[in-house]
């Protein structure tokens, strides 16, 4: 089973589905990351906050694979935001992952609360970039007026925006900004996870009556039909899980395709209630954490 490919606006391609270990612990990172690479994921996001970089440097290593065929996407943390603390955090990054080269590098949060900063570590990013120690830069997190000051004060437009994406909460104008200037969007919680182990005002997208008909219909689960609904519609999609069999599950979504219809009628389901937190809540005054040496 081949997972498509994107190509970013820098002529890098990435693999459209990667492979997440948000809140996965370190302890079942390289067992989760492991299968995740023997299933057939070549895309693995994780980010200096989860805490668990050093373990998934370790299972790509024991996968045997070849450097080259892995994907690698991690994410600076806001406490490492500021140009020298952004450099650094590369270093920090990297060494953990047991990498030279990180193929996408992200800012983490928009931190609108200190923007002066953003600004600062993305500079740092395009350095990183221009230095050859990164393949591509982007951001996370950010809406549509983050991307637009930030395109005024800095020189390469991102390759990705990974964001909050799923039928629930699609997000059209953030969808949109980034289509206008060539940014990839990439869906974090992809299947919605963030509607049942979060209050978000709603029931769980895998428990939708018309998500459920459309599976059935293809005689598919709940998130293979969420999964491919945003492969369909062109964006990169990041499921996590540490259960083997939903690894799985979740990579076997190439060989069906969800019609027009089917497509609009799970983009009907919006509901503009976001599931994470809005990103001027993100402060360092709220979330800033130390981020270890590697």
């Amino acid at each position: 089973m081949t997972i498509p490919t994107l190509t970013l606006n820098n002529g890098v391609t990435i693999p459209a589905l990667g492979f997440g270990v948000f809140q996965t612990p370190p302890d079942e990172t390289v067992a989760a990351v492991r299968t995740a690479l023997e299933v057939g994921y070549r895309h693995i996001d994780t980010a200096a906050a989860y805490g668990n970089e050093r373990e998934v440097g370790r299972a790509i290593r024991e996968s045997g694979l070849p450097r080259d065929e892995v994907f690698v996407e991690t994410k600076v943390w806001i406490s490492d935001f500021g140009y020298d603390a952004t450099l650094h955090a590369f270093d920090k990054s990297a060494g953990k992952l047991g990498v030279d080269t990180i193929d996408l590098l992200i800012l983490h949060q928009a931190l609108p609360s200190r923007f002066d900063l953003t600004l600062d570590a993305y500079r740092a990013l395009e350095r990183l970039l221009a230095d050859g120690k990164v393949r591509a830069i982007g951001v996370s997190n950010f809406m549509a007026d983050h991307l637009a000051d930030l395109l005024d004060a800095t020189t390469v437009v991102p390759a990705v925006n990974q964001i909050e994406i799923h039928p629930y909460f699609r997000q059209p104008t953030v969808l949109a900004a980034d289509a206008e200037h060539g940014i990839v969007s990439q869906a974090w919680s992809p299947i919605g996870g963030i509607t049942f182990y979060r209050d978000a005002g709603h029931t769980s997208t895998l428990e939708d009556p018309v998500i459920g008909a459309v599976a059935e219909a293809h005689g598919r689960t709940p998130a293979q039909v969420m999964l491919r609904w945003h492969l369909q519609q062109g964006r990169s999609a990041i499921p996590k899980s540490v259960t083997p069999t939903r690894i799985a599950e979740n990579f076997a979504v190439t060989d069906f395709d969800l019609t027009d219809d089917e497509l609009a009628s799970i983009d009907a389901l919006d509901t503009d209630h976001r599931g994470g937190p809005a990103p001027e809540v993100v402060t360092l005054e709220t979330f800033g954490r130390d981020i270890p040496e590697a």
